[in-house]
């Protein structure tokens, strides 16, 4: 039986180098999520004990973040330092070396682990990384003066080359050392790509040194509204009625809110430090730059860039306005140079690729209702406001393509006509995307009813959630491939993303309640091998994954131990 399960992990190995790979068959689970392609025990006798005297060998300079994480993480949760050092030993050694031996699979790993000492190999530096996150899921789940790590050989990839979380930091702002902690936390399991949303109706939190007023102004509002939305009590901003365009019943008309001033903001040293700090862990942060509206914000600060100019424009205190507030730039020549100014800024800080300039939830009626507006429309041949929605965001694509980036935009960026070179991001379901990767978009799936981690996870929540139900299960039978596309069009489909959008989230601890352990099944459908993933097998290696949680300090809920 053990020559049989060692040709089978050969056999495995040599279609990895070959560019192929079969995913075998046999029911063993190793407690390690995202589940790895291929993993086979070896002796029980065997294990690997990590002692004082434990090396972490590099085989170069670019291994270094690997080491430190790990010995860091061994450090904190077990008080206990390892060394590192390039200098090769044979005996009692974590290796870390990079033979570009998987060429074909990006960011892959093995890890043997024996009684002499442990091994892993990637293609890349982040695939070292990547071997190194499964090292510590092997590690005790707590506390304890014996550290051993099973005999075992794993080959393992990603399935998606996006794998991505999001943060929003407007509705509520959490601190650098918070961002940080969510950042190892996506690490952990393997994710990629940090979706920070920086800009909204409700709160600026980046620093502009060219419009200083944006985080004086901008990054503070005197209240946030108490409850579900729309809010409860007969104290607090009135809405505006607009005639034929928004009924508004007299239960919502008014809103109470709590009062108390909140806000913050990054400054680009602060901004920094966290890009330097996500790089460590090959995280890419992705900011995003919300246009052309839920800028209310922003208009707060500059109301001269608004379709009311002459309007005094406050940060919002309550959510889910659309219609009811005028929260749209005005698409004149000074908004462009505005936001233009901005986002170079923004791309001088940021070294991503990806510019997120948001696009969604643009409501039409502000537009309709601006004389100067419809008079920019008629000079630029455009038949109505979605025409004008697609001039808007291919005029700031245009300006972002200049300067060597890339877009994404919400699935709304689809209307009037996709800008050439965007990536959608489809949330409304996944219309959007199927419609963008038909036209050869790259298309990243983040629908709402699957991946918004601050719908509620059980049917009565122990405290305040968007009213929507995301169950666990839920989300890990999510797949980012849609049926209606053909295996062409599905390359197009990057991968998928997390979204937590925090206007009931108000804490680090409520944070980490509505990711864990989503964020566990989430990594899974992104990282494991579509036949390899199975509910059943998924929830046994959760057991342990919480354990870890516990001994890491995170919040979750406990029923998830009742099952």
């Amino acid at each position: 039986m053990k020559k049989f399960a060692f040709i089978t992990l050969l056999t495995a190995i040599t279609y990895l180098a070959n560019g192929q790979i079969t995913v075998p068959t046999n029911k063993t689970f190793v407690d390690i999520i995202p589940n790895p392609a291929i993993a086979q025990f070896g002796n029980p006798k065997s294990a690997f004990t990590i002692n004082a005297n434990t090396l972490i060998y590099v085989q170069n300079d670019s291994l270094i973040n690997s080491a430190n994480f790990l010995k860091d993480y061994i450090q904190k949760n077990y008080n206990r330092t390892l060394q590192i050092s390039s200098t090769k030993r044979a005996q009692n050694t974590i290796n870390l070396i990079s033979q570009t031996t998987f060429q074909n699979f990006k960011d892959s790993y093995s890890l043997t682990a024996t009684e002499t000492g442990i091994t892993i190999n990637g293609n890349s530096a982040a695939g070292v990384f990547y071997g190194t996150q499964s090292i510590i899921q092997l590690l005790p789940t707590a506390k304890s003066s014996i550290l051993k790590i099973p005999a075992i050989t794993i080959i393992d990839y990603p399935r998606f080359d996006y794998r991505g979380m999001h943060l929003d930091v407007s509705r509520h702002f959490f601190d650098v050392a918070f961002v940080k902690k969510y950042i190892d936390y996506l690490a952990l399991h393997k994710m990629n790509y940090f979706h920070w949303h920086l800009t909204d109706d409700h709160g600026w939190r980046m620093e502009i040194k060219k419009y200083p007023k944006l985080t004086e102004i901008g990054a503070w509002r005197d209240g946030s509204i108490i409850g579900l939305w729309p809010g409860k009590g007969n104290e607090g901003i009135k809405y505006q009625v607009l005639p034929n365009e928004v009924k508004i019943t007299p239960s919502d008309a008014v809103i109470k809110t709590d009062g108390i001033k909140h806000g913050g903001f990054y400054t680009q040293e602060e901004i920094k430090d966290v890009i330097a700090y996500a790089a460590k862990r090959y995280i890419t942060i992705i900011p995003e730059i919300e246009m052309p509206a839920h800028s209310m914000a922003a208009l707060a600060a500059y109301p001269e860039f608004g379709t009311e100019p002459t309007k005094k424009y406050e940060v919002a205190q309550t959510w889910g306005m659309m219609n009811k507030y005028n929260n749209v730039f005005a698409p004149t020549e000074k908004t462009f140079k505005f936001l233009e100014d901005v986002l170079t800024e923004v791309m001088d800080l940021f070294p991503s690729q990806y510019i997120h300039i948001g696009g969604d939830e643009a409501s039409k009626v502000w537009w309709r209702q601006s004389l100067a507006t419809q008079q920019m429309m008629k000079a630029n041949n455009l038949k109505d406001e979605n025409a004008l929605q697609s001039y808007f965001i291919q005029r700031i694509e245009k300006f972002v393509n200049s300067k060597g980036k890339t877009i994404i935009g919400w699935d709304e960026i689809l209307d009037g006509g996709l800008a050439p070179n965007a990536i959608v991001m489809s949330w409304r379901g996944e219309k959007g995307g199927i419609a963008a990767a038909k036209e050869n978009h790259k298309v990243i799936m983040t629908p709402e009813t699957k991946l918004y981690l601050n719908h509620a996870q059980f049917v009565k929540e122990d405290s305040l959630t968007a009213a929507k139900l995301l169950t666990l299960e839920t989300v890990y039978n999510y797949d980012p491939i849609p049926t209606e596309l053909t295996p062409a069009q599905s390359k197009f489909v990057w991968g998928a993303q997390g979204n937590l959008w925090s206007e009931y989230i108000a804490n680090p601890a409520k944070a980490e309640y509505m990711i864990f352990p989503r964020l566990d099944a989430l990594s899974e459908i992104l990282w494991t091998p579509k036949e390899k993933r199975n509910y059943p097998d998924f929830q046994k290696r959760l057991k342990t994954q919480l354990k870890r949680y516990d001994l890491m300090g995170i919040t979750y809920s406990r029923r998830y131990l009742e099952n």
